[in-house]
């Protein structure tokens, strides 16, 4: 099935050749950033649904079959093209994606699923998180990250209430108010270790000063 321009209105539409699909690749750069693998699936999506407007339109489906077939090695090459031209780089996208990230309060294993589903190799995606904040550690920049997430659920340092340290408990007078503290403390865990935090952060962050966790949002600030 020959792409060309002279289909009629009843006519199954001609696949992408390489052409289109290399438009294709341009437009969508031109728009958001992504990794190579990425940008073949957008690619693949674009064959796709000509494969549905063509078998709608009537189309043989062993020739609809055989034409997506020959635009698979196709997507590759202009990806391929997308890479060498330096549009698509992914160093780069893994960089500034893991630093918007952990600005968001996301933990190193979110960051690396996030990348890893956008087909970041694993060696990339470590160096990029090595390198997310500049003078910190992998284990600084892991806490940060989670001093973030716990501004934003107003837990720990950032609840207004000292109740969900775990010298608390002590503090308090009564064996329900105790145990209404550290029904608290173990709820704030659970939101940070459904978003991948390490009990030991996890802790860390639940037990810190205000004072404390405002230097470190002050450092993560100037280091951004």
């Amino acid at each position: 099935m020959a792409s060309s321009s002279s289909s009629g209105p009843d006519s199954p539409p001609p696949p992408p050749d390489r052409a289109a699909l290399r438009e294709a690749a341009l437009a969508h750069l031109a728009r958001f950033g992504t990794t190579r693998h990425g940008l073949e699936q957008v690619l693949a999506r674009r064959v796709s649904r000509w494969e549905r407007a063509a078998l709608k339109a009537g189309a043989e489906a062993d020739e609809v079959s055989a034409a997506v077939a020959a635009l698979k090695p196709v997507i590759l090459a202009v990806a391929a093209d997308m890479v060498q031209l330096g549009a698509v780089n992914d160093e780069a996208f893994a960089r500034a994606r893991a630093k918007k990230l952990v600005r968001s309060g996301r933990s190193g294993k979110a960051v690396q699923a996030h990348l890893a589903a956008r087909g970041v190799e694993a060696d990339v995606r470590n160096v990029a998180l090595q390198d997310v904040v500049e003078g910190f550690s992998p284990q600084e920049t892991e806490l940060s990250a989670a001093l973030v997430l716990a501004r934003k659920r107003r837990l720990g340092p950032f609840a207004g209430r000292p109740s969900l340290r775990a010298s608390s408990y002590e503090e308090e007078e009564g064996q329900d108010e105790r145990q209404k503290a550290m029904a608290e403390r173990q709820r704030a865990l659970g939101v940070l270790a459904r978003s991948g935090y390490g009990r030991d952060v996890a802790e860390r962050v639940l037990d810190m000063e205000p004072e404390e966790a405002g230097r470190w949002m002050e450092r993560l600030r100037s280091e951004s």
